[in-house]
């Protein structure tokens, strides 16, 4: 069985496009926007966000041959006010990769209440059978809630999307999980 971060891309594998427009809402150290530079191609268009200059600097130096990327450094939570305008309904996906940057302090870790406006948002700027997946991390405390959050907030969803939960059961400790959500209409 695929790890979530795996399954993830397994996932949009099939959906992406070289030309299309997507989001890497958490770049941490850049393997995930590196993954989708690829994916869109010189065509495309990623845009990366992080609160943290540590990822942002990892990230720049993994797509430094990739033009079509564009970091911002600020929180995902402000996606919207950093896309072009002619962005919404034209997002073929959304990334998210929550918890805290690997290899950094485990005191700075994405919440519940920014990821929740950030998927909004990205939700809004989603194309008619775009998809959004949001690894969590349930296993710290912050992670915890932050992934009973989004998954209540995934199953409130209205019919034009439908989302899906992949969680390891028999675990001793709460392994990462995927929620992915697609716009059908």
């Amino acid at each position: 069985m695929p790890r979530a971060t795996e399954l993830a891309h397994l996932l949009l594998r099939h959906a992406l496009k070289p030309g299309d427009w997507v989001i890497d809402a958490t770049v941490g150290n850049g393997h995930d926007t590196l993954w989708l530079a690829q994916c869109v191609g010189p065509s495309g268009r990623v845009f990366g966000f992080d609160v943290q200059m540590e990822a942002l600097a990892a990230t720049t130096a993994r797509v430094h041959d990739h033009p079509q990327v564009t970091l911002f450094h600020v929180g995902h939570e402000h996606l919207e006010e950093h896309l072009p305008p002619d962005a919404k309904g034209r997002i073929a996906a959304v990334l998210f990769n929550l918890g805290f940057l690997p290899g950094a302090s485990k005191t700075v870790t994405t919440r519940a209440e920014t990821t929740i406006a950030a998927l909004e948002q990205a939700l809004g700027a989603l194309s008619i059978g775009g998809h959004i997946t949001l690894v969590l991390y349930p296993g710290h405390a912050e992670g915890a809630l932050e992934a009973a959050a989004l998954r209540d907030y995934a199953r409130q969803l209205p019919g034009a999307f439908v989302a899906s939960h992949f969680a390891r059961l028999n675990t001793r400790r709460p392994a990462p999980e995927l929620l992915v959500i697609e716009r059908l209409k």
